[in-house]
């Protein structure tokens, strides 16, 4: 077959490819898996989306299939690799054209060049760089964004390898090429600026250029941050950080005269100049040092001075603030307990400018302006209460604080508190003194101040430990205000459970535990509003989870309690919500353990229901099983009643059952409940026996929960030895020669 049928029979399976009827698809599918290792097939793939004239969708899918092509047959080892005469021909050619006219494909398409480069360049692949940087000087517009989001994807491919000699290799092309793009994002930059801060130019001329000047921003970035081992001894570097702060203060300026869509891409570039910051304070925080002065000025203008507030906008404010933070946290940036054992410099030049920077002042302006501006509940978040409380309530774990407004001004707190506790503590102190006591329930704006307040007094517990007498604080004021039912003063009832919950683990006596239990009772009744009913549900979570939990004064309160709790976990319907209840209930099991099997027969008959209702959950799916563990353990041989024992088992079944997509999630803690119902079963049944044959596939395949598995063979043997022994054999298992 010559190549031009070749190239009709490909370009037709393509065709047959892209349909969306599935008796078509699947055998074009089938037939192009087929050719993925027959030589000229990606030369073929290629000349089909180099076509512009070919339909989008034949061409995308062209692209595709030569991109994971490249993951799986471009490397000289791989088997039925690419034969060299093809991968010459195929990089000789696609660095020809610049123009591809769909963004889409155009994405896709310096993606597979930058996968090339990450094996090939620059040792077969000389001639890429150079090319490149040629076309990004190109008159035309089309090619020159086409060259420079290409150089982008290549530059990042180059950057991300980490063996020594690769990275040589992009130190020295960032050390031949920094000043050139450095040149090139400028002058890409200037234009964008002169065209924003000029009248007659459309919207998708001022676009382009700002897209360009974000692409050459991108590879100055991977440039600074992943080729210069020390990027404050290059003085080109240093240049790039000072235009940094001046492009990001202009940019500023002229975003309050744009309109949508130019605002939308002036702001990421905005957010892009911090991220510059957030890079180089990351991976090169001594080479940051130098600008740390006019990183800090820029910052605490912008988000705690009337003079910046106005240029603000949410995603810029964060960035600022996490540059606060992560100059706080620094470990760089902080010197030994005896300074005069600190051997770098730089360490004691960032600390110095730290203390002198953070004086007094402007502590108090920051400490203030977080929690009397950017603690306060917006009217967003009070809709969200009313529209949707579960999820107004839920926590955002992990690193939500990098995107999220909230999140953020609370761990800046924090750590801005933690660093100048000695300073700040005073302020505080004043600012509870200034709301104590109840306020008017109708009067939001005392409400939602008394709210931030409590959240500060609440983040910063264990600095305030030696300040706050909390006992005589929660029986003379804050148990009064629980008990406060009128107007918006819901808000002050969840934020006071949440502060008693903070507290309980830092300075609650243990005299007043049944106090706390006692208090939370009216907040988790029906009547109440679901947002607190959670929030207490979670204080009393850190209440049992304290290291002196005292059984003995929970018990009085654990029928109620239980109660409260298993009614809040029917009437919520979010998992995440679900699976937190469940969450507490389980660890309210697992602390009083015996005690509670005169509390636990509705638990019990409700979780089958969850388990059928959780189906697509296996998150929500794995509490369950996690709870039931727990249970068992508590109920001992009475989990051998038929209700339970039934559900037991299928539960064990389909959680240990390798041929269900489930137990990858739910292995764990099926082989646990697995185990802990043997240790609990007086006599082996049937059911019980039957379901080791679970056991073979698990022994076969990977060893994380062998230990476990052992311990269930263990457990058959020592509760029916005769009968299990008698069945290994029977079934020629091979665990049976391991034994005897």
């Amino acid at each position: 077959m010559d190549l031009e049928t070749a190239q009709a029979v490909v370009f037709e399976t393509l065709q047959r490819a892209t349909s969306q009827n599935s008796e078509v698809l699947k055998p074009a599918e089938q037939k192009l898996k087929e050719w993925e290792t027959v030589p000229g097939f990606y030369t073929i793939l290629f000349n089909i989306f180099s076509t512009h004239s070919v339909d989008v969708n034949v061409r995308w899918l062209a692209v595709l299939y030569i991109k994971n092509g490249i993951d799986r047959y471009w490397r000289k080892n791989a088997p039925n690799a690419i034969s060299e005469e093809e991968k010459a021909t195929i990089r000789r050619n696609i660095i020809t054209n610049f123009r591809e006219p769909v963004n889409q494909i155009a994405t896709q398409l310096a993606v597979l060049i930058s996968k090339i480069a990450r094996l090939d360049c620059p040792r077969e692949w000389a001639e890429l760089i150079p090319t490149l940087l040629t076309a990004v000087k190109s008159e035309d517009a089309l090619e020159q964004h086409r060259a420079l989001l290409t150089l982008y994807h290549v530059i990042k491919a180059l950057s991300s390898k980490r063996l020594l000699g690769d990275r040589r290799l992009f130190h020295e092309l960032t050390a031949n090429v920094y000043n050139f793009i450095l040149n090139l994002w400028d002058s890409h930059t200037c234009l964008a600026i002169n065209q924003l801060q000029s009248v007659g130019h459309s919207d998708s001329e001022v676009t382009k250029s700002l897209e360009n000047a974000m692409l050459s921003l991108r590879i100055l970035t991977k440039m600074t941050v992943q080729g210069l081992k020390k990027p404050n001894e290059f003085p080109d570097a240093n240049t790039f950080l000072k235009m940094v702060f001046e492009r990001a203060k202009t940019m500023l300026i002229c975003r309050r005269s744009t309109k949508e869509p130019v605002t939308t891409q002036v702001e990421r570039c905005i957010i892009k100049l911090t991220k510059v910051l957030l890079s180089l304070l990351e991976n090169h925080p001594l080479s940051f040092v130098d600008s740390l002065p006019e990183t800090l000025t820029f910052t605490v203008h912008y988000a705690f001075t009337p003079e910046g507030e106005p240029l603000l906008f949410e995603r810029f404010l964060i960035q600022c603030l996490n540059l606060l933070k992560g100059i706080l946290l620094c470990p760089e940036y902080k010197p030994a307990k005896i300074i005069e054992e600190t051997k770098e410099p730089d360490t004691l030049r960032a600390h110095q400018i730290k203390i002198t920077f953070f004086e007094t002042t402007i502590l108090n302006a920051m400490c203030r302006k977080l929690i009397t501006q950017y603690f306060l509940l917006t009217p967003q978040d009070l809709q969200q209460w009313d529209t949707d409380p579960e999820g107004f309530v839920t926590d955002e774990g992990g690193e939500c604080w990098k995107y999220s407004l909230r999140p953020c001004t609370e761990t800046l707190f924090l750590a801005l508190f933690h660093e100048f506790r000695e300073t700040l503590t005073p302020l505080l102190l004043q600012l509870i003194t200034q709301i104590h006591g109840p306020v008017d329930p109708h009067d939001l704006p005392a409400i939602l101040a008394k709210d931030a307040v409590y959240n500060a007094v609440g983040i910063a517990a264990f600095d305030l430990y030696d300040e706050v007498n909390f006992d005589e604080w929660f029986t003379t004021t804050l148990q009064a205000e629980l008990q406060i039912r009128a107007g918006n003063y819901r808000v002050v009832r969840r934020r006071v459970a949440w502060l008693l919950g903070q507290w309980t683990g830092v300075k609650l006596s243990c005299e007043l535990r049944p106090t706390l239990y006692a208090a939370m009772l009216p907040l988790l009744q029906p009547q109440e509003d679901i947002a607190v009913r959670l929030t207490a549900c979670s204080t009393i979570k850190n209440a049992v989870d304290d290291f002196e939990f005292n059984t003995e004064q929970f018990l009085e309160y654990l029928d109620p309690l239980f109660g409260l709790l298993f009614s809040l976990l029917k009437e919520v319907h979010e998992c995440d919500t679900k699976m937190h209840v469940l969450g507490v209930l389980s660890f309210v099991v697992e602390r009083v353990g015996v005690a509670i099997r005169p509390h636990a027969n509705a638990l019990v008959q409700y979780l089958p229901l969850l388990w059928q209702e959780s189906v697509d959950h296996n998150m929500l799916r794995c509490a369950i099983v996690s709870t039931l563990v727990h249970l068992v353990k508590a109920l001992g041989t009475l989990s051998e009643s038929a209700m339970m024992s039934e559900f037991l088992l299928l539960v064990i079944q389909l959680s240990t059952d390798t041929q269900q997509p489930s137990h990858v999630y739910l292995l764990e803690d099926g082989l646990e409940l697995w185990l802990t119902l043997l240790e609990n079963s007086t006599a082996m049944s049937q059911p019980l026996l039957l379901l080791y044959n679970n056991m073979n596939p698990l022994l076969e395949g990977s060893t994380e929960n062998l230990r476990t598995c052992f311990y269930i063979i263990q457990a058959y043997i020592l509760l029916a030895p005769d009968l299990f022994l008698q069945v290994i054999y029977l079934f020629k298992n091979f665990i049976y020669p391991i034994f005897f």
